[in-house]
């Protein structure tokens, strides 16, 4: 008869997988508590260029968010090397749905039905989108346990970023603070998981021979210029119209840089953070306005009003 085995919390065997699990989970959040009604008068400020411009990076990180939450986490749960990992990718699973979730949050509530499905339609149409969604899960699902967590890394460490620069560039501005919040605390959350998952792959990385080494260090920097290359021109899309793409694509390249540190493999691009446009970086770096435990939550996170249940709540 087989064993069926209870995972015993007092055994752990890599303590970066409980402080991963308890960070995670202080950090939890969900988007339908954060304000985002409180931001539609500088909504109905901004010229309808710069309003089609936050609604199509927002459907992109929607789009890259769902294929996470759906395919990405799924296929890291396949080579674990601890039973504890399976519980933190759980947990990293849940909040991607979580994400997409979020952006869906703030089309409800700044946009009309019809202007919702313009956007799903332009987000699920788009071949720039298309081709680098494909590109990472054709990795998910062909790729080794090793290509798999680069794929994911450079996913949560440096694609999603051409589209939070809108978001952190209007914060910088002190403009669209309740959304930017929320991309904040998305933020927070996956820089989390790239740490994470970086972390997974050096330790597999270091079992390798050093030519398996070299192979695999080669093969991750061609994945990372063929993603880089069609970021590029998802960016000047998003961007050329209204002057940023400049900006963007060195915001770009300091991710990447970012992303390959999770990995433990060396920069790539001469950009540093002193080189981001200092408007993103003080959105970026914007801190809590409250000091109570709440404020680890998020700036503008809203707790439910809980109260004692008596009996006549049970009269139906």
């Amino acid at each position: 008869m087989e064993q069926y085995n209870a995972i015993n919390w007092n055994e752990i065997e890599d303590m970066v997988d409980k402080a991963t699990y308890e960070k995670l989970t202080s950090q939890f959040w969900l988007s339908t508590r954060m304000p985002v009604s409180k931001d539609l008068s500088d909504w109905r400020s901004l010229p309808s260029i710069e309003k089609r411009l936050v609604e199509r990076v927002f459907g992109g990180l929607t789009l890259l968010d769902t294929l996470q939450s759906r395919d990405g986490v799924q296929a890291l749960r396949k080579n674990v090397r601890t039973e504890l990992e399976l519980d933190v990718l759980n947990n990293i699973q849940f909040m991607e749905s979580e994400h997409a979730r979020s952006y869906s949050s703030i089309f409800s509530t700044l946009n009309t039905p019809r202007e919702i499905t313009e956007i799903f339609q332009w987000t699920n149409s788009n071949e720039l989108l298309q081709k680098k969604a494909k590109i990472i899960n054709d990795i998910y699902k062909d790729g080794n346990h090793l290509e798999q967590k680069v794929a994911s890394v450079f996913l949560e460490s440096f694609l999603f970023y051409s589209g939070f620069y809108t978001p952190l560039y209007y914060l910088g501005k002190s403009q669209l603070i309740n959304v930017a919040e929320v991309i904040k605390m998305i933020l927070r959350d996956e820089s989390v998981h790239g740490t994470y998952i970086g972390y997974k792959f050096k330790l597999g990385f270091n079992e390798l021979s050093k030519t398996e080494q070299d192979k695999m260090q080669t093969w991750a920097y061609n994945l990372l210029y063929e993603l880089y290359e069609n970021e590029i021109k998802y960016t000047e899309l998003l961007y050329d119209e209204i002057g940023w793409t400049e900006d963007v694509k060195l915001f770009l390249r300091y991710n990447a840089n970012k992303a390959l540190m999770n990995l433990g493999l060396s920069p790539l691009f001469p950009d540093h953070r002193d080189d981001v446009n200092p408007i993103v970086l003080n959105g970026l770096s914007t801190g809590t306005a409250n000091q109570d435990f709440f404020s680890q939550v998020g700036n503008g996170y809203l707790m439910s009003i809980v109260e004692d249940m008596n009996d006549d709540d049970y009269d139906y």
